[in-house]
């Protein structure tokens, strides 16, 4: 956000008097002599303290690389946060959906393994005023979105998401990492920190291959 206009001055031993007068150069500040050049130099300083326009990029297509059918491999974390190394794979595809025009998508996860099948959604919404991504959650088992949304951004071509959440009763801080993207490949890595993020424990690693199209849905017109 970006704050227009310009920032109020207090004068200290200033008497400002306007003289009425049909001549706009008959209208005087009086002030005392070591103050005289005060209201001149502190107009300038305010004049040069506005601050620039907001120039943040636009990243509602930040996840137009996506959309598309891919295989899904993904390794699970059975226990997070109690010291077990214990993990499950999965295997299956995810199809990913435009919507508004790259400004949302929609993603569905369908994989199975030793340990059953998992069925998750994810919604994903593109706010213009932070530039930021939100991601909403959805487990088939449960059939509703999980609060709180991930929030985060693309940068160099990475993405990293931040929430935080109630885990066994404690709270915990979760990121979420999308990289390696490619035009046929990417991966997706979440983690836990129960020690405010010095830390993180990855527990869910999924790598994505492409088998579909680039892109099976048409984008809308504008």
């Amino acid at each position: 956000m970006t704050c227009r206009g310009l920032k109020a001055v207090s004068f200290h031993h200033i008497q400002v008097i306007m003289i009425p007068t049909t001549r706009f150069w008959r209208s005087l500040f009086l002030v005392v002599p070591a103050m005289a050049t005060t209201p001149i130099t502190v107009l300038a300083e305010t004049k040069t303290s506005v601050p620039n326009v907001d120039r943040a990029r636009d990243g509602s297509h930040d996840f137009d690389f996506e959309i598309g059918t891919w295989k899904s491999h993904l390794r699970r974390r059975v226990h997070p946060l109690s010291g077990s190394n214990s993990w499950v794979e999965y295997d299956g595809t995810t199809v990913v959906r435009r919507v508004w025009n790259g400004a949302a998508n929609l993603v569905e996860l369908e994989v199975d393994g030793p340990a059953g099948h998992i069925g998750a959604l994810s919604l994903r919404l593109y706010d213009p005023a932070s530039h930021q991504w939100s991601l909403n959650f959805a487990n088939r088992a449960v059939g509703q979105i999980s609060p709180p949304p991930t929030i985060g951004e693309f940068k160099d071509g990475r993405g990293e998401f931040f929430d935080q959440e109630v885990f066994d009763g404690r709270q915990i801080q979760v990121r979420f990492v999308i990289s390696d993207i490619t035009a046929t490949s990417c991966r997706f890595e979440q983690a836990y920190s129960d020690d405010g993020g010095r830390t993180w424990e990855i527990n869910w690693i999924a790598t994505d291959t492409r088998i579909g199209d680039l892109d099976n849905h048409p984008r809308e017109k504008s």
